[in-house]
């Protein structure tokens, strides 16, 4: 069902009666979605089996340390502040967004390492650092990146591909993008050394993308950090979706923890509403989804109703990678640590090749290191860091028995990081010891995950 569509035919007809939407998961998505929904005039209700909002923006607290359990950069922070615009309010009266400098340093394997930052005149001059021959061909990729965001995030990103026809009329502009390339083809092509094509290419790995399959257009990233910056929201992300929370219900939308979907009803081909998984139904004239659309058509619509279009697509279907982390939170500081960090492995195109294609677990990987106390020290008790470690891992369906893997994992990942970018990490684990320990238990429901590519 296309919402907007529909959303529009309830207006021509001028119902007196604000009709009823359910959203699906709290996280960013769904709340976004409510929250314009409310605004549009309907009456909206988001439903959460959780016991607290966020979906993967879930909070844990343990013993002072905060922990992220998913998201951690803001790069468009405009699109947050068109909610509190719609809304008729501000987003620095709810939330503080504050730009890092650089935006992560990325270490290589040899131990050199490349700072990123919205400086242009530092990037030059680390590009230089690294490969002074790469110096055109680093402005070459910034224009080229730049034109990606004007045609495929200004333009293209707007537009419902909801047709044929609506695939057809983008083909132009994607052709002038060259969009069949790859990110790292595209890269590859102004910058020589793989240091350099390493850091420019990596980003689409931040939403689950291999830069050697997905299309150039993600260059756009780059551009898009360099326009916007990279920002951490104070009191961590969990505040940003407090922050969602409030302004939805300060619009008289609802929130509902402990509230599990276990069926989308249907009626006449149309959502009609939910059955929640304690059997109690709730009619909506609309329902939507913000869960990933695999799990959604296969485990919340009835077999019955799925087309079997829709059952091969999901059998399929190609997934991105899964990712495994680990939260920990240490008795020291480690302040020569920034608040983001890449701590690359030995290989790259072939781990990645692991991940992606022979969907199996490596025994080297490539580290993304958050430490949100650099920036926050609400994030831990004084004199303390807090961490959390994200690996890409080979999705669900590669087999991987995690119950058999996931110490061994842990712990190769954490003499990884004493032997590198934190010393003496062994002695100074305050909370985390164990991927499941302690109170961190909870975050057994968010590893791993297999993302839709």
């Amino acid at each position: 069902m296309n919402a907007i569509n529909f959303l529009e035919t309830r207006q021509l007809i001028g119902s007196t009666q604000r009709p009823r939407a359910i959203v699906i998961g709290s996280g960013f998505g769904g709340l976004a979605a409510a929250i314009r929904l409310q605004l549009r005039g309907w009456q909206v209700t988001v439903l959460e089996k959780l016991d607290a909002p966020g979906g993967r923006a879930y909070v844990h607290r343990v013993n002072g340390h905060v922990f992220d359990a998913g998201p951690t950069i803001i790069t468009v922070p405009a699109l947050l502040e068109e909610l509190w615009q719609l809304a008729g309010q501000r987003l620095s009266d709810h939330v503080t967004l504050k730009c890092l400098d650089p935006f992560y340093r990325i270490r290589f394997d040899d131990g050199d390492h490349f700072d990123y930052s919205g400086d242009v005149e530092r990037m030059r001059a680390e590009v230089r650092r690294i490969s002074p021959s790469d110096a055109a061909g680093f402005e070459n990729f910034m224009r080229e990146a730049d034109d990606c965001h004007r045609r495929g995030f200004e333009v293209l990103g707007t537009r419902p591909f909801n047709t044929v026809v609506d695939l057809l009329q983008a083909l132009p502009a994607i052709a002038r993008m060259r969009g069949w390339r790859s990110l790292h083809q595209m890269v590859a092509g102004h910058l020589k050394h793989p240091k350099l094509r390493m850091a420019m290419s990596l980003q689409s790995l931040l939403i689950g993308g291999n830069p050697y399959s997905v299309t150039c257009v993600y260059s756009l990233v780059n551009a898009l950090e360099r326009q916007f910056g990279v920002h951490w929201t104070m009191g961590g992300t969990g505040s940003l979706i407090q922050g969602m929370v409030k302004l939805l219900e300060s619009l008289g939308g609802q929130l509902r923890c402990n509230a599990e979907v276990a069926r989308i009803d249907v009626q006449d081909g149309r959502a009609s509403g939910v059955t929640l998984a304690n059997a109690q139904n709730l009619y909506a004239d609309i329902v939507v989804s913000n869960a990933d659309a695999a799990w959604t058509y296969k485990n919340l619509v009835a077999p019955e109703l799925r087309s079997s279009w829709t059952d091969r697509r999901i059998a399929r279907g190609r997934y991105s990678m899964s990712l495994f982390v680990w939260y920990f939170g240490t008795d020291r500081r480690y302040d020569d640590v920034p608040h983001h960090m890449m701590v690359l492995g030995p290989r790259y195109k072939e781990l990645l090749t692991d991940i992606f294609k022979r969907h199996r677990l490596s025994e080297d990987f490539s580290l993304y290191l958050h430490r949100p106390s650099a920036t926050d020290t609400s994030m831990a008790p004084p004199g303390c860091d807090t961490f959390y470690v994200l690996s890409p891992v080979p999705h669900l369906d590669s087999g991987t028995d995690w119950k058999k893997h996931a110490e061994p994992y842990r712990q190769a990942v954490a003499q990884a990081l004493e032997r590198t970018v934190l010393p003496g990490l062994s002695q100074h684990i305050r909370e985390g010891g164990g991927i499941w320990s302690g109170a961190l238990a909870a975050a057994k429901r968010l590893f791993p995950t297999a993302q839709p590519q």
